[in-house]
C-alpha cells in the first residue's frame, strides 16, 4: 500500500472518531509515525485530504452496495441489508464528525450532492428496476420521480437538525422513514417480504 492510501485510511478512521477539526496534521503523522512533511507531499492541506478521505468512502460504500445487490435474493432482502449497514456505520460514526462537515464543509457536501455521490444517497434507479421486474415494486410508479423521492428522504433521515441524535436513532429514522416509503410502493409480494425481514425472519 502507498503511503497516499495509508494516509487515507488512517485519516479516515480519525475523523470518524474524533471529528475533523480536533484531527491535526501532526496527530495524524505521530499515528502513522511517519513525518508531517510526508503528509504534505502528498496532500496540500487537511481539506484536500478530507476530500481524498471522502472519495474513498464513496468508492468503498458504492462497491459494498454493488456487493450486497447482487449477493441478495431479492432487492428486499438487500435493501434490509443496507439499512443493517447503514446503521452500524452511523452508529461509529463520532457526532462531531458529522457535525463538523455540515458547519465547517458544507461546501463539500454541496458538491457531492450535486455530483449525485453521496454515500448511501446514490441513485435509486436501478433498484426500482430490478423491484419492478421482481414483482415486488409497483409497475405503475413514475422511476425517475420515484427516485428522486427515496433520495430526498435519505438526505432528510440523515439530517440531525431535523432528527437529533440524542433524541432518535438511525434505526428508527431509516424504518419509519424509508422502509414505510418502500410499502407504498410495493405489491402484495413485497409487503410480505417487508413484513419477513421487519420480523428477522
Amino acid at each position: 500500500m502507498d503511503y497516499k492510501q495509508r494516509i487515507i485510511e488512517e485519516a479516515a478512521e480519525m475523523f470518524r472518531t474524533y471529528g475533523i477539526r480536533s484531527v491535526t496534521m501532526d496527530m495524524l503523522a505521530s499515528q502513522m509515525g511517519i513525518s508531517k512533511r510526508t503528509i504534505y507531499e502528498v496532500f496540500s492541506d487537511k481539506d484536500e485530504l478530507l476530500q481524498g478521505v471522502l472519495q474513498w468512502m464513496t468508492v468503498r460504500q458504492k462497491e459494498m452496495m454493488t456487493r450486497i445487490f447482487s449477493e441478495s435474493e431479492n432487492v428486499i432482502e438487500a435493501i434490509f441489508k443496507m439499512i443493517a449497514v447503514m446503521t452500524d456505520h452511523y452508529q461509529k460514526m463520532s457526532p462531531a464528525f458529522q457535525m463538523d462537515m455540515r458547519r465547517l464543509h458544507g461546501d463539500i457536501i454541496k458538491k457531492m450532492d450535486k455530483e449525485n455521490s453521496i454515500p448511501y444517497i446514490s441513485n435509486n434507479s436501478e433498484i426500482l428496476k430490478r423491484g419492478i421486474d421482481e414483482g415486488v415494486f409497483r409497475n405503475d410508479i413514475n422511476i425517475e420521480l420515484t427516485n428522486k423521492c427515496m433520495q430526498e428522504v435519505a438526505k432528510m433521515a440523515n439530517d440531525e437538525s431535523v432528527f437529533p441524535a440524542d433524541a432518535y436513532t438511525n434505526k428508527d429514522i431509516l424504518r419509519n422513514f424509508y422502509v414505510n416509503y418502500l410499502r407504498g410502493i410495493s405489491t402484495q409480494k413485497g409487503l410480505n417480504l417487508i413484513d419477513q425481514y421487519e420480523n428477522g425472519n
